[in-house]
């Protein structure tokens, strides 16, 4: 969720709240030589914390249940951001800014915790799609990632045995733009496309070797991290050296399958993408629930003694 313009009332909100409950909370400190949670402006500055917490968690329930009509999702989002930075600030002027026993000092320490994987979690996702757009031109559905992979895969195996099959003497199965580059040569059809094109068995051996031990290996790896073709520049070089060693003829196939192994470098970098952008949940949302849970044992204990 980018923080726009349809964040400014909640922003300018927070921002006034924040200086009203400073401005009634310094003079009470001033008057007071103990402020504490159990005053009455502290169990206020408690409750209206606590009310924002809760209503923070129940984004949860709102995204398991979409078809509820409770308001819009992107309102429950912008909610659940600033009611939930809102607490904090309130929550520690209820306590007068001490972290207390041994039950609050762990639920304050949590509760910081989530507050700062919020903040983390909001500038991650305001700023990461726009990382991600100039990136990553060929970005695909994520949960598609796996099976556009195997389908560059399968793509670059068939590219490799047309190419191949070509070299090979098969007239039969080489493909299009091979039959017209023998074609513009001049070849005579009573010899082969591999005669016409002058290829031999040596430059089949080498793409097929280039495909099965670099190409193959590389799209069929998830993430595929310190593989040659994952670095762009040593793949850059790699293709340049196969140029160099393969027939004119061949460098259209080459540049296919540079082409998708850059692909397949975007399927990776996006999904390393999804980790970063979804990850800090992993650790946001556990702590969050622990958080409400400590603060019902907190409020709970505090009333009855």
């Amino acid at each position: 969720m980018r923080i726009d313009r349809t964040h400014r009332g909640w922003f300018i909100g927070s921002v006034v709240a924040i200086g009203v409950a400073t401005a009634i909370y310094v003079p009470y400190a001033l008057r007071t030589p103990g402020p504490s949670g159990g005053s009455a402006i502290g169990l206020i500055y408690g409750s209206v914390g606590f009310g924002f917490m809760i209503f923070a968690g129940l984004l949860g329930l709102r995204k398991k249940f979409p078809v509820w009509r409770i308001g819009r999702a992107q309102t429950w989002m912008r909610a659940h951001l600033w009611l939930g930075f809102l607490s904090y600030p309130l929550i520690l002027l209820h306590g007068a800014f001490h972290f207390g026993g041994p039950l609050t000092r762990v639920m304050m320490w949590i509760f910081t915790l989530v507050f700062v994987s919020g903040i983390l979690g909001a500038a991650i996702q305001h700023f990461m799609p726009r990382v991600h757009t100039a990136q990553l031109p060929m970005e695909t559905i994520y949960e598609q990632i796996d099976h556009v992979r195997e389908q560059l895969a399968m793509e670059a195996g068939r590219l490799v045995d047309s190419a191949c099959d070509a070299l090979d003497g098969e007239l039969s199965r080489a493909s299009v733009g091979q039959l017209a580059a023998a074609a513009s040569a001049g070849t005579d059809w009573d010899v082969t496309v591999a005669d016409g094109l002058g290829f031999n068995e040596d430059a089949s051996r080498q793409l097929r070797d280039f495909f099965l031990s670099e190409t193959l290996p590389y799209l069929d790896k998830v993430g595929a991290r310190g593989m040659a073709l994952a670095d762009p520049l040593r793949a850059k070089g790699m293709f340049q050296q196969l140029r160099i060693l393969l027939p004119a003829a061949l460098h259209s196939t080459i540049a296919d399958l540079e082409t998708i192994c850059e692909e397949k470098r975007q399927l990776d970098q996006q999904r390393r993408y999804h980790l970063v952008l979804h990850g800090w949940l992993l650790v946001h949302i556990p702590l969050s629930y622990a958080v409400l849970l400590l603060g019902a044992v907190h409020a709970v204990m505090a009333l009855k003694y």
